[in-house]
């Protein structure tokens, strides 16, 4: 294979196939290579919701909601299903301090035109007839800012509607090395397991993976593996109308985030801060946490132990239900919590869309329109410089 393509997209994720379909879209001659399948990374071992009340205020909502919005459109658009859902959202309260603060959040939110509300301890359990009647309340998300979609179906349905454009895939493909031109330091050729792609434009979209994409021109991206594991139930009847999450998951995801739980020392070791929602097939999934493993990706124990747990303490009716398997991923993890998405100075052609963490189906529609935009010169939607990788080249130089 010696094939030459206006843009190579590296990685086939939610989003990888986003960009690649955004790209082939507007005009652009586009193939996407991944190392393994469509969707064989962190999109294959993720939940399957899209939400806003797990950012913070500022970009990280806006391009949330925005994303959302997004996905609305393609819902319509696409003729691959990829069980776009509405659904209601509640952060859990156990204590009145957790509520408090949930609270703030909530007019911070507001005040910025976003439709979160609070829910006390009498609309919770109405709400949710199943769920522990001890708990303070809820921070409420609408299903205008609250959405379930399906990863793998996300990134077939991107590859799907991309070939209507003429983007090309080429799956179980190894980049060698990435060619440099000598002289202008841009982006000239890959060579791969199946032979040289000639391009002067990549965009790396390899998540969890983009610093070793990063290393083969030198690049040092700072993005690492975060580990998390979800477990999943047979199928039950309805014990959950909504999607919930526990308000100590924004502490499990933030470090900025005070404030002590009443948690066994287990479920603090290992991070977890619980999350319940049905898919299509009434199944459970239950979770989560995040922690450092570097890339192993195996189910501990341990941690389904505290899951468990954790999952147990919210809805009792869950120590009665079986568990039927378990599965664990890796999130691109970036110190201030923004992905990276830029053009790399130092490197002409040379494109970073990657480091979401757990936002990578959430903001997978908008980062690939965003990536089209920078891409074609155009201005994006709207500002979105907290995202370029410029960001932590400055911080070397000013280390030096």
């Amino acid at each position: 294979m010696n094939k030459e393509y206006d843009v190579v997209i590296i990685g086939a994720g939610a989003i990888g196939t986003s960009v690649a379909y955004h790209l082939a879209k507007a005009g652009y001659s586009a193939a996407i290579i991944e190392k393994g399948d469509i969707a064989s990374g962190s999109s294959s071992h993720c939940d399957a919701v899209a939400l806003i009340c797990d950012k913070l205020p500022g970009i990280d909502t806006k391009m949330g909601q925005a994303s959302i919005d997004y996905f609305g459109e393609l819902a319509k658009e696409f003729d691959y299903d990829f069980e776009y859902t509405p659904k209601g959202c509640l952060y859990i309260c156990e204590t009145q301090p957790e509520f408090d603060a949930a609270s703030e959040y909530c007019k911070k939110q507001n005040e910025n035109g976003y439709p979160l509300r609070m829910v006390d301890h009498d609309e919770l359990c109405e709400m949710e007839p199943h769920i522990a009647k001890d708990l303070t309340g809820a921070l409420y998300t609408p299903s205008s800012g609250s959405i379930a979609v399906s990863p793998y179906k996300l990134c077939f349905a991107f590859i799907h509607e991309g070939r209507k454009y003429g983007l090309d895939t080429f799956t179980y493909c190894d980049i060698e090395k990435i060619n440099l031109d000598p002289k202008t330091n841009a982006v000239k050729s890959l060579e791969t397991n199946q032979g040289t792609i000639y391009t002067k434009r990549i965009v790396n979209c390899a998540g969890a993976w983009a610093s070793f994409v990063g290393k083969l021109t030198n690049l040092d991206i700072p993005i690492e593996p975060r580990k998390g594991t979800n477990l999943v139930s047979e199928q039950t009847e309805r014990l959950c109308n909504n999607k919930i999450l526990e308000y100590g998951y924004m502490m499990s995801k933030f470090d900025s985030i005070n404030f002590k739980r009443n948690v066994s020392p287990l479920v603090e070791e290992l991070n977890i801060a619980f999350n319940l929602e049905y898919t299509p097939s009434n199944n459970l999934l239950v979770g989560g946490n995040r922690l450092f493993r570097d890339y192993d990706i195996r189910s501990e124990i341990e941690t389904m132990k505290a899951i468990s747990e954790r999952a147990i303490r919210f809805y009792p009716e869950l120590a009665e239900i079986k568990c039927i398997r378990t599965y664990s991923g890796v999130r691109p993890f970036v110190t201030d919590h923004l992905p990276i998405v830029s053009n790399v100075d130092s490197i002409p052609g040379y494109y970073i869309a990657a480091g979401h963490e757990g936002d990578g189906i959430c903001f997978s529609p908008i980062t690939g329109k965003f990536m089209e935009q920078i891409i074609s010169n155009k201005p994006t939607d709207f500002d979105i410089s907290k995202l370029d990788f410029s960001r932590f080249e400055a911080k070397k130089e000013a280390c030096r």
